[in-house]
């Protein structure tokens, strides 16, 4: 059975004293939230040793939101997967489509990061999606299958263990659209298929898929309920502990 993954992913926001708020109140309501889902936070660097500590003695994981491909060196202002390491971080988020499209992160340097954080067995959420021209453009399938086969797909099956797809819109990402969950299984079959054709149909079977786009409480429970999505990848609606738990709750 495939892991039902609710994580959060803060952004640029949140301070610590913030942080520490929305984590009480989150763990506050822990208790309402089935152990067959997986919790995740993906708070900015600055807080991610601190939100380590404050949930160690619970199931919630935490996650970067980035980080460089190199080990070490001289790159002023980057953050390496041993540093992520060195404070109990364990996942990564990589391609979100604000990393691909503000600061022109390309499939080719996704595959390198990829790479750099299975080497050191970080596990990761890697992000598709197409854009709404090429949605309107019926390109949609086509431009999420390239960022796969030049950003993930040279992995080797095994790897595959590690990471968990997330398939976010670009066009329903912060601005109140939603893609369909018609739209979205669409989408989360193809990919599905596309790791199937390229590696095999266990494979396929097992990996996570997650949905990001302007989930919230109202629509979260139908967009869960399609055959192939497996959770979601929440952006402004995991600021707040109600609404993040009420995702959560919605399978």
């Amino acid at each position: 059975m495939r892991t039902k993954i609710v994580a959060g992913n803060w952004k640029m926001n949140c301070d610590l004293a913030e942080m520490e708020d929305l984590l009480g109140e989150i763990k506050n309501q822990l208790d309402s939230v089935s152990n067959d889902v997986h919790l995740m936070v993906a708070p900015s660097f600055t807080n991610l040793y601190p939100a380590f500590q404050s949930l160690r003695e619970t199931n919630i994981h935490v996650a970067a939101q980035n980080m460089h491909q190199e080990q070490n060196g001289a790159f002023t202002g980057e953050v390496s997967v041993e540093m992520l390491k060195g404070v109990g971080v364990k996942n990564v988020i990589l391609g979100h489509s604000e990393r691909r499209s503000i600061f022109h992160e390309t499939n080719a340097l996704l595959a390198e990061k990829v790479n750099t954080a299975l080497a050191k067995k970080m596990n990761i959420i890697f992000c598709v999606g197409e854009e709404l021209k090429s949605r309107k453009e019926a390109k949609h399938i086509e431009v999420v299958k390239e960022q796969l086969e030049k950003g993930l797909f040279h992995i080797k099956a095994e790897n595959f263990k590690n990471v968990v797809i997330a398939y976010e819109p670009v066009w329903a990402i912060g601005t109140g659209e939603t893609a369909t969950p018609e739209q979205a299984q669409e989408m989360h079959a193809e990919i599905r298929k596309m790791i199937a054709d390229q590696y095999n149909s266990a494979i396929a079977d097992e990996v996570s898929i997650l949905y990001g786009g302007s989930v919230k409480p109202a629509n979260a429970k139908e967009i869960f309920s399609k055959k192939d999505v497996d959770g979601g990848l929440i952006g402004g609606a995991s600021l707040k502990a109600d609404d993040f738990l009420a995702i959560a709750n919605s399978f």
